[in-house]
């Protein structure tokens, strides 16, 4: 009853009831009390604030519908829009549309957020499958995918479960567009950079083969994502990890384990929140990994 609509509302309470202009007006002035508490903050996805702003502004909506969240580099709000209008419960969303508007907007981070009328906040396939797409293509443009959220009437869920990130060293500044060292050739790491460019690489091969199990090997797509993130002093989550190969996660849980097994990668609890574990590469594998890069990209 709380996010119907006003045809909604009056075909049971009457033409003109002043009940139906009470929740509407209600519901209104909460969710512009919630939006007003984010306002100038650095936007952790995880926030109880952000939370209660979902929930109460697209919860209980009869239809799908995708929103984004453009950030600057310090992960403060520049917009809140709502991009596509789905039905009951199919939505599609276009990267080329989302994208397009960050660089119009000159964003640097985003956050997904599409609601569930169904009440399951549970992702799907497809869910899971459009974001690692749309993560990768951001990547590729340099607008980082912060977190995924699906909204259900009481709760939502994280598909992107990242770790904040850790400033670079000697950084005092966030910068919302920083230069690609690929394009301005400025690059003091070119194993770094020819890591970037085997990136790429995988998502140009997606996007011309348009099915994931077609290609590549997810373990070694595991080790690429480490290394990067490692270079740019970022840590990764071990579900963070798991998304973009394109594997059931229980499937891509066990090819972690197996890394770690063989002494490639480590598993280590977060400092911030021991529910969660970040995967490190071995020292010995970063070098490795760095030799191979430095000699080149794939």
């Amino acid at each position: 009853m709380w996010s119907q609509s006003r045809e909604s509302l009056e075909r049971v309470l009457g033409l003109g009831s002043p009940v139906a202009d009470l929740l509407i007006n209600a519901h209104d002035a909460s969710v512009e009390s919630f939006a007003g508490e984010l306002a100038g903050l650095k936007l952790d996805p995880f926030a109880p604030a952000l939370r209660q702003y979902l929930i109460s502004s697209m919860g209980g909506l009869p239809d799908e519908r995708l929103r984004i969240l453009f950030l600057d580099g310090a992960q403060q709000l520049i917009a809140d829009e709502e991009l596509q209008h789905g039905t009951l419960a199919h939505l599609v969303i276009h990267p080329r549309t989302i994208f397009r508007r960050a660089l119009e907007l000159n964003a640097a981070n985003i956050i997904l957020v599409h609601n569930h009328p169904s009440g399951d906040a549970s992702p799907s396939a497809e869910d899971v499958h459009a974001t690692r797409v749309i993560e990768q293509v951001g990547r590729a443009l340099d607008v980082h995918l912060v977190d995924h959220i699906v909204v259900a009437s009481t709760h939502v869920h994280h598909i992107v479960n990242r770790e904040p990130d850790v400033p670079q060293a000697g950084g005092s500044s966030f910068s919302l567009r920083s230069p690609d060292p690929l394009i301005t050739g400025a690059s003091p790491d070119p194993a770094f950079a020819n890591a970037l460019v085997a990136s790429r690489r995988r998502l140009l091969r997606l996007q011309l083969l348009a099915a994931p199990e077609l290609f590549g090997d997810p373990a070694w797509e595991m080790l690429i994502d480490l290394f990067i993130h490692e270079r740019q002093q970022k840590d990764l989550s071990i579900s963070a990890l798991c998304v973009p190969v394109g594997l059931p996660m229980s499937s891509a849980l066990r090819l972690v384990q197996k890394l770690c097994d063989a002494g490639l990668v480590r598993r280590i609890r977060d400092p911030i929140d021991g529910r969660r574990s970040i995967i490190r590469l071995m020292p010995a594998t970063s070098r490795l990994l760095a030799a191979y890069f430095a000699a080149g990209s794939e």
